[in-house]
């Protein structure tokens, strides 16, 4: 790496100790899961205590497909039959089932038998582990939908999904950005978000990640229906990872939630419409770029040690020498050079008199030389309690233009959703936090511009 920037010492084992809660499938066992109420077939292939419900029936929504076909061998059925059949009823486009008795074959067509529903009753579950309980529609569209969790390690909590139109030319087919969280609140305390107010209340499993698209697909179809209109033709054609919680630090379920997202016999997304956002635990970055295609995004938001030290702490970790590093060589400009996918995002949050000046924009550029990347200037979103303010849109254009300027490509995320508490950096309840983490000192020099903006 070519910039000056003083050398931080590295340590993932904070981000690998949270991430270990939810490990990745053990090996074929006998023993009983302890919650079952129900006499297990023995052998049967046996998840971490967090895929299974509180009456201890495995959520079939948290397995990738060769999980599946694994597991429905190992009950004695035919696996790869079986576990095609269950994955087309939970994931084809207008099934969507929200229980295995939904498809029973008195019901539909190729829907399960009496006998396999009475086995797999107490089993396993279709069920997500997601309640709905309201819809928040903002003046522009947007709608935040808010889910309690039936189960799984933050069992109780809330979590946030949005629905983002986007906006396109007259008579263009309408699309949607779907917004999902990961976790339930977050534990990077970036200075500026509202998410970050709650601290970290539990990790989402890869059911429930998933089970967030499912219920949106499923809303808007409902809505269609309920509108006349007789063919459906799903408008979530991205996904971003950017909702409520910092995904690399719930890796063990966000990994497997992109292969089930992204399998043609289901949601069938493509891994280049998904983009998972950091804010820069490097040693998942590289784990990430190993087992996944979907698009990284860093969320850098500073452009010195000094200022993001403060308003992203994380960086107190793994500095931005080391952070540029590790982007350079997964994402490295030269056109030869291998690199994990095409581009990396960088996310740059426009905080008025922090980080939004000249001098930014040019050392922006500096950090950025050697990294092939797309750079996304981000509105401030205030909430309430807040410190800062957003840059003025003379000022965001400003600095867009000198990054242009600079030879990079550079676009504006403007607010969506915000009346409804719905915008990047909104989602959550920081009020259902008994611990909130602390609000950092600024450096010296930038006081003055918090106190212009309180």
């Amino acid at each position: 790496m070519s910039s000056n920037l003083p050398n931080r010492a590295s340590s993932s084992a904070g981000a690998a100790a949270a991430a270990a809660a939810a490990a990745p499938p053990l090996e074929s066992t006998s023993q009983q899961h302890a919650q079952s109420p129900a006499e297990r077939p023995q052998g049967q292939l046996r998840f971490p205590d967090s895929y299974y419900d509180d009456q201890g029936r495995l959520v079939l929504k948290n397995l990738t497909l060769p999980e599946m076909e694994r597991w429905c061998e190992s009950i004695g059925e035919d696996g790869p039959k079986r576990a095609i059949q269950l994955w087309r009823w939970m994931y084809y486009d207008r099934q969507w089932i929200r229980s295995l008795e939904d498809a029973a074959a008195g019901k539909v067509q190729n829907g399960f038998s009496a006998a396999f529903l009475d086995k797999m009753r107490g089993l396993a579950t279709a069920d997500g582990g997601l309640l709905l309980q309201s819809i928040h529609t903002a003046a522009d569209g947007t709608r935040k939908m808010v889910f309690k969790l039936a189960h799984g390690p933050a069992a109780g909590g809330q979590v946030e999904t949005v629905l983002i139109p986007v906006v396109r030319e007259q008579g263009s087919k309408p699309r949607i950005t779907l917004c999902v969280s990961s976790q339930v609140g977050c534990a990077m305390n970036c200075q500026f978000c509202f998410t970050g107010r709650m601290g970290l209340q539990g990790n989402l499993t890869p059911g429930q990640i998933v089970e967030q698209v499912v219920a949106a697909r499923r809303l808007l179809w409902e809505e269609d229906v309920a509108a006349g209109v007789e063919r459906h033709i799903t408008p979530i054609t991205n996904l971003v990872y950017m909702g409520m919680g910092e995904p690399l630090h719930n890796l063990p379920a966000v990994l497997p939630s992109i292969e089930t997202l992204c399998q043609p016999l289901g949601m069938h997304f493509s891994a280049n419409k998904i983009t998972v956002s950091t804010v820069g635990l490097v040693p998942e970055m590289r784990q990430f770029s190993e087992q996944s295609k979907a698009v990284m995004a860093v969320s850098l938001h500073a452009t010195t040690d000094e200022v993001r030290d403060w308003i992203v702490p994380v960086n107190r970790k793994w500095g931005l020498q080391e952070l540029v590093g590790t982007m350079e060589e997964l994402f490295p400009r030269d056109q030869a050079a291998p690199r994990h996918g095409h581009h990396v995002l960088i996310e740059y949050t426009m905080l008025q008199g922090v980080n939004d000046t000249d001098d930014d924009a040019r050392r922006l550029l500096e950090l950025t030389k050697d990294i092939r990347c797309k750079i996304n200037l981000i509105v401030f979103n205030p909430h309430e309690g807040t410190q800062f303010k957003p840059s003025t849109p003379e000022r965001v254009q400003a600095f867009r233009s000198l990054l242009i300027q600079g030879g990079h490509v550079a676009t504006v995320r403007d607010s969506r959703g915000d009346d409804k508490m719905a915008a990047c950096g909104q989602l959550g309840s920081p009020e259902s936090s008994t611990r909130r983490p602390p609000l950092l000192s600024p450096p010296e020099r930038l006081q003055g511009a918090l106190a212009t903006s309180s």
